[in-house]
């Protein structure tokens, strides 16, 4: 059984980085062989690795570590006065988590979110292939959480199970809601059923301090970094 004595890793060559101008990055896969359970995924993450698709991956740059691996513990996460006016806002809103899978009402929200809000990103244009190799295969204890108003759907996050709690690999919404911050909303669903499954964590992914697009994961309190090798509070100001 592949564990994390076992696992090998490959690093990518160097790239231009995604999140900052004018950088390099380098990239750690786990080998895209292994066989990743749950339990095996959930310690990847707790030392940093996201998933994307079937890849497990993490930052590797020799020369720069601006990636910060955050998440949130459920129990002393409290909610800030805009926070509870975004819960309000979409009170109407019925939510619901389905398992993982393609259907063209997902993809075409993904579609319209990816041309409006992420012309300029790596994702762009959009495709079927592309939505599904990014949000399906490789899924095992993966969910959608679907939000519709009066049935229409107006936002989807990704979520995956861990042991210790729940990972949040990504959220697409309606460009034309923009005014519910469905993003913000959709973090804050996830750190509610963090508790409802009585486990402890969400995974928020990496927080670059530089990055004016990661500055949302910081306005949720109190955050941990995981910064050489251990969890701990992060100090964002």
């Amino acid at each position: 059984m592949t564990n994390l004595k076992t696992l090998a890793f490959f690093a990518t060559p160097p790239h231009d980085c995604s999140y900052l101008p004018d950088r390099e990055a380098t990239t750690m896969f786990v080998d895209p062989r292994a066989d990743i359970n749950k339990r095996l995924y959930s310690q990847l993450t707790t030392l940093g690795f996201r998933r994307s698709g079937s890849h497990y991956y993490r930052p590797h740059c020799e020369s720069c570590n601006a990636c910060v691996p955050v998440r949130l513990n459920a129990h002393q996460f409290r909610l800030d006065r805009g926070q509870r006016r975004v819960l309000k806002r979409n009170a109407d809103l019925h939510c619901e988590l389905v398992p993982a899978a393609f259907t063209e009402e997902y993809y075409q929200l993904y579609r319209t979110y990816i041309e409006q809000r992420h012309s300029d990103g790596d994702m762009y244009p959009p495709s079927r292939e592309q939505f599904t190799s990014f949000l399906v295969e490789g899924a095992t204890d993966t969910g959608f959480l679907e939000m519709r108003l009066a049935g229409r759907l107006v936002g989807l996050a990704v979520v995956d199970a861990l042991e210790d709690g729940l990972s949040a690999i990504y959220t697409v919404f309606d460009p034309g809601e923009e005014q519910r911050s469905l993003g913000t909303f959709a973090i804050l669903w996830q750190i509610e059923e963090v508790r409802r499954r009585r486990a402890n964590y969400l995974y928020l992914g990496y927080w670059i301090k530089a990055c004016r697009k990661m500055n949302y994961k910081t306005r949720f309190r109190p955050i941990e970094a995981l910064i050489e090798g251990h969890w701990q509070a992060l100090q964002a100001e």
